[in-house]
């Protein structure tokens, strides 16, 4: 891990996003980019162009500012920091960034299902985990020791979701975590006995890992839905966080049906990261 995106809106949940993005940056030697997305476009109303570019460079200035003493923090000595400001309409437009500066991370604050009316409220937040091709580590507490000790990887074992567990297990394997696989059971058309959840994650395990060593780290829980399935089960051995695999743009796969995935990162009081199929 090289690089870290962590986008900034100078409020309590953004430091909290920085704070654990320095502890990574620290434990892996990587450089932090501090993304300001300053939405000009609705702040400016003129009526001329120079105008237009005298307001653009006042705003862009105050950003740089309010940057300079939100970066003077002691928990981000001796991390390389580089602010980045931006003017985007979309929150989707994180991704161009990561993209144009090959990171390896995004670590972003989220207000959840609070309703406050903010800059990572809900749906802002599920926008940038649904266009993000690089792993997106939401948070919405101040994690005081973000060790990831034990972490809960929830999957419906598909073959697609492969690659996210292997991008998973290679992540946590530098944290020093154990990843706890996890299969949700529903009452209904999904529903499977032991005998076929036992060979469908043979068979996943045997083509990722290409051995059963995993298998006996494979947890079953039987719910109502899978987002409390997920939820109830990280609650009750503890875990420090939470991974799913997604589809991003184009919708979470069949397992997390509707909006599963992304409701697990509003609704979850744990940190929840996210890998893309």
């Amino acid at each position: 891990m090289k690089k870290i995106i962590v986008p900034i809106d100078f409020s309590k949940h953004s430091e909290y996003a920085i704070k654990v993005a320095a502890k990574l940056a620290k434990k892996n030697n990587a450089q932090i980019l501090a993304l300001h997305m300053l939405e000009i476009s609705d702040i400016l109303l003129t009526k001329s162009d120079s105008e237009q570019q005298l307001k653009a460079i006042y705003f862009l200035k105050l950003a740089e500012q309010k940057f300079e003493s939100f970066i003077k923090k002691d928990y981000l000595k001796g991390v390389s920091i580089t602010p980045i400001v931006k003017n985007f309409k979309v929150f989707s437009e994180v991704n161009d960034v990561a993209k144009e500066h090959d990171a390896d991370l995004i670590v972003m604050g989220s207000h959840g299902a609070s309703g406050v009316k903010e800059f990572f409220v809900g749906s802002n937040t599920e926008r940038v985990v649904r266009n993000a091709d690089v792993p997106v580590l939401v948070v919405k507490n101040d994690i005081a020791n973000p060790n990831f000790e034990t972490v809960v990887f929830a999957t419906n074992f598909d073959e697609e979701c492969i690659n996210p567990y292997i991008k998973a297990t290679k992540l946590f394997d530098k944290f020093g975590a154990i990843l706890k696989l996890l299969y949700i059971n529903l009452p209904n058309e999904h529903f499977r006995s032991s005998v076929e959840i036992e060979k469908r994650i043979a068979v996943f395990l045997q083509k990722a890992d290409g051995n059963l060593n995993k298998i006996n780290d494979v947890a079953y829980q039987a719910d109502y839905s899978v987002e409390h399935g997920i939820i109830n089960y990280s609650n009750k051995i503890g875990a420090d966080l939470i991974a799913i695999p997604t589809h991003g743009r184009k919708g979470v796969s069949h397992f997390f049906a509707g909006s599963i995935g992304e409701d697990i990162v509003n609704h979850a009081s744990l940190p929840v990261i996210t890998f893309k199929i």
